[in-house]
């Protein structure tokens, strides 16, 4: 089965099932949405347009490295790297929600002398990062949110 195929006709359905997760994370006041079974701990990441300006609000997995808040860019192992990981480096400063708690980050591209620390972090938060590494040839970006 072609994974990255079925990704690409699925993508219309992924986002509506997405602003579906974020309306009810927001409304439950992140009781409902930020534990979700078979999946990571989830958190609402709020970020800006790189190109349009446009208020942004994505639903993603995370793992918890002291204070920061640690983030994937896997895009589930397709060749290139999410919308949203472009609009973080465009515009690193933003908020998360955090089960019912926001907070003020700063987003930044983990470096290579912590990169194999946090990406055993990630997978054993959710093994399936290892199988989304496997079907790309790119390096999947981990993502550090900061408080600031």
């Amino acid at each position: 089965m072609d994974y990255l195929s079925v990704a690409d006709r699925s993508w219309p359905l992924l986002r509506r099932m997405m602003g579906g997760h974020t309306a009810v994370y927001r409304a439950s006041g992140g009781l409902i949405g930020h534990r979700v079974p078979g999946l990571p701990p989830m958190l609402l990441l709020d970020h800006v347009g790189a190109k349009s300006g446009r208020k942004r609000t994505t639903p993603l997995g995370y793992g918890a490295d002291g204070d920061d808040f640690v983030l994937v860019a896997s895009k589930g192992g397709y060749p290139r790297n999410p919308a949203w990981f472009h609009n973080l480096v465009a515009n690193p400063d933003t908020t998360v929600q955090v089960g019912s708690r926001r907070r003020n980050v700063r987003a930044r591209v983990a470096s290579k002398a912590e990169r194999d620390r946090l990406w055993k972090l990630m997978v054993g938060v959710y093994g399936g990062f290892e199988d989304y590494r496997r079907r790309t040839e790119r390096e999947i970006p981990l993502v550090v949110l900061e408080p600031r």
